[in-house]
């Protein structure tokens, strides 16, 4: 039986799909945690222009439809089954998730007319908990080159990270988008698992783990040359 992805990329501790997460989560066996940005169905994409701040062109992402329909309740069933630990934004668009003491709360400072914050669904035994971390256009914190319409910036990924347990060492993605779930994991020294279904912004997911490897700050070995896995067609 041919493997449900199209390729498969190893940089370093990180391993990157191109495939369906449900075709492909199953073959992967149990991870520590899911730590995801799924599609929440605002049609992110499709509105066109997105990004513009006060001082910040717009930049067009294309009318790609992933965020057409909010991940079903098959995808949450899913995530939770192959994971001890998760950690999922927009939690608050879908159904399947239980009451939790935990969210996670990312305030994103904003003046636009966007959502002031966004929200993490987690099954943590902790109280909830807030990050402040500007992303208002051109005014934002960190030098997040903007790759993706929904995309989380890398200081806010590692915040959310770090409310794993330390024996958390695997963690997965399998709505990996531009990478920055697995940026975090590459620059914290744990294993982070992607899973993409476009082929553009699988990409560029391998593109920035490369980077955040060669990042001198790092505290983690340097990948050896990524290992590519193509199928035949």
């Amino acid at each position: 039986m041919a493997d449900p992805w199209t390729r498969r990329e190893v940089i370093g501790d990180c391993t990157l799909y191109l495939g369906d997460c449900l075709e492909v989560m199953p073959l992967l066996g149990k991870v520590d945690a899911v730590v995801t940005d799924p599609p929440y169905g605002i049609d992110a994409a499709k509105k066109g222009t997105i990004g513009g701040g006060q001082r910040a062109p717009v930049k067009d992402y294309g009318k790609k439809g992933w965020d057409s329909a909010p991940a079903s309740a098959a995808h949450i069933s899913a995530m939770r089954a192959g994971s001890r630990h998760q950690i999922i934004f927009g939690g608050n668009y879908f159904e399947g998730l239980s009451p939790t003491s935990c969210w996670l709360v990312w305030d994103k400072q904003n003046t636009g007319n966007f959502a002031d914050c966004e929200l993490a669904w987690t099954n943590l035994p902790k109280p909830v908990r807030r990050i402040y971390w500007r992303w208002n256009g051109m005014i934002r914190k960190g030098n997040d080159v903007r790759e993706h319409p929904t995309q989380k910036p890398v200081g806010v990924m590692e915040w959310c990270i770090n409310h794993l347990p330390e024996s958390a060492e695997s963690i997965l993605d399998p709505f990996m988008g531009s990478g920055t779930t697995l940026v975090a994991c590459a620059k914290l020294g744990r294993k982070g698992i992607g899973i993409e279904l476009d082929p553009d912004y699988f990409e560029i997911a391998c593109k920035r783990v490369e980077d955040a490897y060669r990042q001198p700050d790092l505290f983690v070995a340097p990948p050896e040359k990524p290992q590519q896995e193509t199928l035949a067609i």
